[in-house]
């Protein structure tokens, strides 16, 4: 297979795994199944487990999963109309943010 065949199959898995994302500069994604890019249901906010691999945020507070909390954020002044996400989560905006997925064991 050559090489460009191999970036280009690549580039369209890439694409089609995350439709709809808003661009995140500086942000490397974990490689991970399908199944276990978003947290299961009943997790503990704030828990390790608690987090959306395909956004690098915590799942409880994902609003490009979860468009119900959108309201939530933009009642506390938390939003970033520019990039359509929470001003806490904009990297965009601020390329110095640390967004850190808590240690396994903490948050529970």
């Amino acid at each position: 297979m050559s090489k460009t065949v191999v970036i280009f199959l690549a580039l369209i898995i890439a694409i089609s795994g995350c439709r709809g994302k808003t661009e995140q500069p500086g942000r490397s994604e974990e490689a991970a199944p399908a199944s276990a890019i978003h947290a299961s249901a009943g997790v503990v906010p704030g828990s390790y487990e608690d987090w959306c691999l395909e956004h690098q945020v915590p799942e409880s507070g994902c609003t490009r999963c979860d468009a119900s909390l959108v309201p939530a954020f933009k009642a506390t002044n938390d939003w970033c109309a520019e990039h359509g996400l929470p001003e806490s989560q904009c990297l965009a905006c601020d390329p110095n943010l640390k967004i850190v997925r808590p240690a396994q064991g903490e948050g529970r």
